[in-house]
C-alpha cells in the first residue's frame, strides 16, 4: 500500500470521529410522553408481551433487523491472527456494508478465548439478542467446529461468511465464465490452491452446483490432498485425490479451472501456458492474487480472468452476497441459512451479470459499459438489482425448504 493511501485510510477510520459505525434512535425522544413510553412505566408492556410469547421480540424490539458482526480475531483478512481488538476495523467494516447495501443493523462484537467451547458458549448465550449471526474471520480449522456448534445451538442462522459468502460468489461467478467458456461444470478438471476454510466451501458448493468430486485437485502448502499424506484433517481429507498427481505443475497440466483462496503469486505464467483451452482462473487472494492478470493474461488470450479486488475486471468479493442472502433470511425469520438458500442465491446473482446494465451502475464503476463476456461475469457490488432479487429468491428458498417461521407476502422485494 503506497504511503498516500496508508494515510488517507487511517484518517477516514479516525475523522470526523473514530470509527465507522454509530447507534440511530428509531422513535420519538423528545417529550415527558416520549419517555414515558419509550422507558418506564411503558417499556413494562412488551416486556410482558415477550415474557409470555418470546416471538413478539421480533414485533417490539429491532431483533427482526439486527446482525451480530462476531469474531475472535484469529484470521483478520490476510493478516493473520493479530487478536480480537485488531479486529474491530474490519468487524465495523462489515456492519457498514450490511447498512450500506441491505439496511440491516448490524453490530461488532470481539470475543476473547481460550479454547473453542468457550467462544461457542459465548456467543450461543447473547444469541436472542439478534436475527442473525454472521461469523467472521476465523482461522480454520476451528472455525468449521464453531459454526457447526452453533447452528445447532442457535435459533437464528448462524453464517460464517468466510466460507460460505466466498463459495456463493465464487460458484455464481464460475458457472457463468465456463459458460461464456462453452463448458460445463460437471466436466471439468478444478484446481483449488487453498485448503482454507474458504477452499473448503467452494469445493463444497460447487459440487452442489454440479462438480465431480473426482475431478477436484485440493493443494494446501505441502502440495495435492491424497490419502497417502498423514497431515491432514477431516476437513482437508473428504478432497482427497488419488490420481497420483502430487504437485501444482502436474495438476495445473492440463485444467480448465484454477481457484485461489491462499496466498500471492503462487502460480506462474508457465503454469498458465498449460491449462486447457479457454480456461477460468479465479486467484482471489487478497490484495496480491495468486496471479497478477497481466501476466496471466500475457501468457493466454483465451482466458477468463477474475481476482478479489475492484481494481481488475471480475471482482469475486463477498459483498454482493452477504447483505442481501441475510437480508432474505431475516425477513422470511429463517431459522437458518441451509444449502437451498445458498443454491437460490447463486442462481440470483449470476443471472443479474447477463441482464444490461444500469446506467447509475456504469457510473459508480467509472465504466462506459459492461456487458456479460469475458470481463464481466459477475455484478458489481452497487448493482441496486442484488438486494431485491437475491434477498427474494433466498427468502423463497427459506420457505420452500421449511426453515421459514412467518409467511412472505407475495410482492415480496418486487
Amino acid at each position: 500500500m503506497s504511503a498516500d493511501l496508508r494515510q488517507a485510510a487511517l484518517d477516514y477510520h479516525a475523522h470526523p470521529v473514530p470509527g465507522k459505525i454509530a447507534i440511530a434512535l428509531t422513535k420519538s425522544a423528545e417529550t415527558a410522553n416520549d419517555l414515558a413510553l419509550a422507558y418506564s412505566p411503558g417499556v413494562a408492556e412488551p416486556v410482558r408481551e415477550i415474557a409470555a410469547n418470546p416471538a413478539d421480540a421480533y414485533r417490539y424490539t429491532s431483533k427482526a433487523n439486527l446482525v451480530a458482526v462476531i469474531t475472535n480475531g484469529t484470521a483478520i483478512l490476510g493478516l493473520g491472527n493479530l487478536g480480537p481488538l485488531a479486529s474491530k476495523p474490519v468487524m465495523e467494516g462489515k456492519a457498514l456494508l450490511f447498512k450500506r447495501f441491505a439496511g440491516i443493523d448490524a453490530i461488532d462484537i470481539e470475543v476473547k478465548h481460550t479454547d473453542n467451547a468457550d467462544f461457542i458458549r459465548t456467543v450461543a448465550n447473547i444469541a436472542d439478542t439478534f436475527g442473525g449471526i454472521n461469523l467472521e474471520d476465523i482461522k480454520a480449522p476451528e472455525c468449521f467446529e464453531i459454526e457447526k456448534a452453533l447452528i445447532e445451538l442457535c435459533d437464528i442462522p448462524v453464517f460464517h461468511d468466510d466460507q460460505h459468502g466466498t463459495a456463493i460468489v465464487t460458484a455464481a461467478g464460475m458457472l457463468n465464465a465456463l459458460e461464456i467458456q462453452g463448458k460445463k461444470l460437471s466436466e471439468v478438471r478444478i484446481v483449488c490452491m487453498g485448503a482454507g476454510a474458504a477452499a473448503v466451501a467452494c469445493m463444497d458448493l460447487l459440487i452442489v452446483c454440479g462438480a465431480k468430486p473426482e475431478n477436484i485437485y485440493m493443494l494446501d502448502r505441502k502440495g495435492v490432498i491424497h490419502s497417502g499424506r498423514t497431515d491432514i484433517n477431516e476437513h482437508k481429507r473428504r478432497f482427497v485425490n488419488d490420481s497420483g498427481f502430487t504437485t501444482l505443475a502436474q495438476v495445473m497440466d492440463g485444467a480448465d479451472v484454477f481457484v485461489g483462496v491462499s496466498g500471492p503469486n503462487v502460480i506462474t505464467a508457465e503454469h498458465v501456458k498449460t491449462m486447457a483451452p479457454r480456461p477460468v482462473i479465479f486467484a482471489c487472494s487478497n490484495p496480491d492474487p495468486e496471479i497478477e492478470p497481466a501476466l496471466a493474461n500475457a501468457a493466454r488470450d483465451d482466458l477468463i480472468m477474475g481476482t478479489g479486488r475492484s481494481d481488475y475486471p471480475n471482482q469475486v468479493n463477498n459483498v454482493i452476497c452477504f447483505p442481501f442472502i441475510f437480508r432474505g433470511a431475516l425477513d422470511a425469520r429463517a431459522s437458518r441459512i441451509n444449502s437451498a438458500m445458498k443454491r437460490a442465491a447463486v442462481e440470483a446473482i449470476r443471472s443479474i451479470a447477463k441482464e444490461p446494465v444500469p446506467a447509475e451502475v456504469l457510473h459508480a464503476a467509472g465504466v462506459s459499459q459492461l456487458t456479460f463476456g469475458v470481463d464481466y461475469v459477475l455484478p458489481k457490488p452497487m448493482d441496486p438489482r442484488l438486494l431485491p432479487r437475491v434477498a427474494r429468491a433466498v427468502a423463497l428458498a427459506a420457505v420452500e425448504s421449511g426453515v421459514a417461521r412467518i409467511e412472505l407476502p407475495e410482492n415480496y422485494m418486487l
